[in-house]
């Protein structure tokens, strides 16, 4: 219980943290390059992870409230985990999917209400002058990796002749922690299978009437 509270506390900190400072700091669209690979650029999206959208107002709305669901569901998984002494890996990839789920409703759920537009300017925080309502809010973004980019050979199909860069979207804290919770998952899947199946024979075994 406390390794999972501690992950989350650390993950909502920081991103929010961050997020804040960008807000307060910069104007949209500005940048500040780290390396030839990474920069730090302040841009918001209205939809899920890495700038994806998702269908204007209502759209919006349709995904803070499944955000919202979805997160409460993911928690309450978290505490079952807890409660059955699951493996601590397995709890600290919920504890990190968790914490960044949570990290971005609070900007959908609040930054509206909170911090006046981006848009105009640097945004000031201004409770009851924010730019949008309660769950409307936009998420803010800063992490960016283009790590390769070029131009595709002319002879190849479709893409031809056209430029290409990797990695293009941008993301945040939040993004991430979800990103590496679920990728830790799918890595060490087999090994928490096959610790549960280990660990139902031995009840069997424990079960059986002894001869």
């Amino acid at each position: 219980m406390k390794r999972a509270a501690l992950i989350i506390f650390l993950v909502l900190f920081i991103d929010q943290v961050v997020k804040i400072w960008i807000k307060t700091h910069m104007y949209l669209g500005q940048e500040y390059e780290i390396t030839k690979w990474f920069s730090i650029h302040f841009t918001e999206n209205n939809g899920m992870a890495f700038g994806l959208e998702f269908g204007g107002s209502f759209g919006k709305l349709f995904l803070s409230v499944f955000r919202i669901v979805a997160s409460l569901g993911i928690g309450w998984y978290l505490l079952h985990l807890i409660k059955h002494k699951a493996h601590k890996l397995i709890i600290t990839c919920f504890a990190l999917i968790f914490a960044g789920a949570i990290g971005n409703i609070i900007d959908s759920a609040f930054y509206g209400m909170l911090f006046t537009d981006s848009m105009e300017g640097v945004a000031r925080f201004a409770p009851g002058l924010g730019y949008s309502n309660f769950l409307h809010g936009q998420v803010v973004d800063m992490l960016y990796f283009p790590i390769v980019g070029g131009r595709f050979p002319d002879w190849l199909p479709i893409w031809g002749g056209e430029t290409f860069l990797f990695f293009r979207p941008i993301f945040n804290i939040a993004d991430s922690s979800i990103t590496v919770g679920v990728i830790l998952l799918l890595i060490f899947q087999n090994k928490f299978t096959s610790e549960k199946t280990a660990e139902e024979k031995q009840k069997e075994e424990e079960l059986q009437p002894q001869g």
